[in-house]
């Protein structure tokens, strides 16, 4: 019995003191995501790659908007919104405790505007993701002015586009 009592005793404390002193964790711990909307484009790459759907985008084409929302009660940490989202506007932080007093509080929105079609004035895509399709393809062919014709062809919807290629008549520009 006194041999088992200096074993416990040797082995020091086991449990961390936690919440009467800070957690500590590797560089790899996965908390709950942070979200920038400003480098956020609203593609959806997030939405469609997660799991339990914390993250959710609903597009209202009579407002002409998209909303991105992240609901904290459902997220797993899991961190494939941070690996597929194009522009980094999604990273798991080290924020682990998300109790909240209601239950509003655990939901994060943002809105988009949608950009309307060129011919037909229908919206079909966010305006900051077409400006980031432009922005690249401007990178990749190494120019630094926009060109007009160019920012015309991306804000036409594929509707419209798919009638331009089969020389049908296009609808009367907006």
């Amino acid at each position: 019995m006194l041999k088992l009592l200096k074993i416990v005793r040797d082995a020091g404390e086991v449990t961390i003191k936690y919440p009467f002193a800070p957690a500590e964790f590797t560089p790899t711990f996965r908390g709950k995501p942070e979200y920038d909307p400003k480098r956020c484009i609203s593609c959806a790459a997030c939405a469609i790659a997660c799991p339990p759907n914390a993250l959710t985008i609903e597009t209202d084409l009579e407002k002409g908007v998209r909303t991105w929302q992240f609901c904290a009660g459902r997220c797993i940490f899991g961190g494939r919104c941070e690996a597929v989202c194009p522009t980094r506007a999604l990273h798991l932080s080290q924020e682990f405790e998300l109790a909240v007093m209601r239950k509003d509080d655990l939901y994060e929105r943002c809105t988009f505007s949608l950009c309307h079609c060129r011919q037909c004035g229908t919206p079909f895509a966010p305006q900051k993701e077409v400006d980031y399709a432009l922005a690249l393809t401007m990178q990749a062919d190494g120019v630094t002015e926009e060109d007009p014709d160019q920012r015309r062809q991306f804000e036409t919807c594929p509707q419209c586009k798919r009638k331009q290629t089969l020389g049908l008549k296009p609808r009367q520009e907006v």
